[in-house]
């Protein structure tokens, strides 16, 4: 869908919010405040709240996401998924507030389809970029013969999701994920 350039402010707005106090904090009069709009622009934008969280959802999906500077698989697989995953951590505030926000929308899945058919696909091209990785590294004997490359990228991002939600409550240094990172991975290989 193409939105106009008020309602992708007024997303912009809710992204905003969602991620300072969650997503529950959404509402129309709550968005126009943020915005600088009335409550009756915000209402003439989007007909419904599920229609504003749709185009919030989309405004989120089009932000870039951190990729390690090397290209994939350089200069091994498993430094690369590594430095990947720490990348996804939520370690400093820009990438904190990429978490939330991704996490605000995943309790959406049960209750959107549209979010959850989004999150799907989102899913699967990231874990078939991993798996192919993974074949890379079976071939090259980074990783064991015996390794499924699509059954150990779908427990990389399990172990990734579980990681972050942890660290928004641990705070670890940086260094102390890259090390445990890379154990973990280095296991998943084997």
């Amino acid at each position: 869908m193409t939105y106009s350039a008020r309602q992708l402010e007024l997303a912009d707005a809710g992204l905003a919010l969602t991620a300072r106090s969650g997503l529950a904090a959404v509402t129309f009069r709550t968005v126009a405040a943020e915005s600088g709009w009335s409550v009756g622009a915000v209402q003439k934008a989007f007909a419904t709240k599920d229609a504003l969280l749709s185009a919030m959802f989309a405004r989120l999906r089009e932000r870039d996401q951190p990729l390690p500077e090397a290209p994939p698989g350089q200069p091994t697989v498993t430094e690369w998924l590594t430095e990947l995953f720490v990348l996804m951590m939520p370690l400093d505030p820009e990438r904190r507030t990429a978490y939330v926000l991704g996490a605000a929308f995943g309790e959406r899945v049960p209750f959107d389809d549209a979010i959850a058919a989004a999150v799907r696909a989102s899913d699967a091209e990231i874990e078939a970029r991993i798996a192919a990785l993974i074949g890379l590294a079976k071939s090259t004997g980074e990783a064991g013969s015996g390794v499924d490359p699509v059954s150990i990228a779908a427990a990389y991002l399990a172990l990734a999701t579980g990681c972050a939600t942890r660290l928004l409550a641990t705070h670890e240094p940086e260094d102390v994920v890259r090390e445990r990172a890379t154990a973990w991975i280095s296991a998943l290989l084997r």
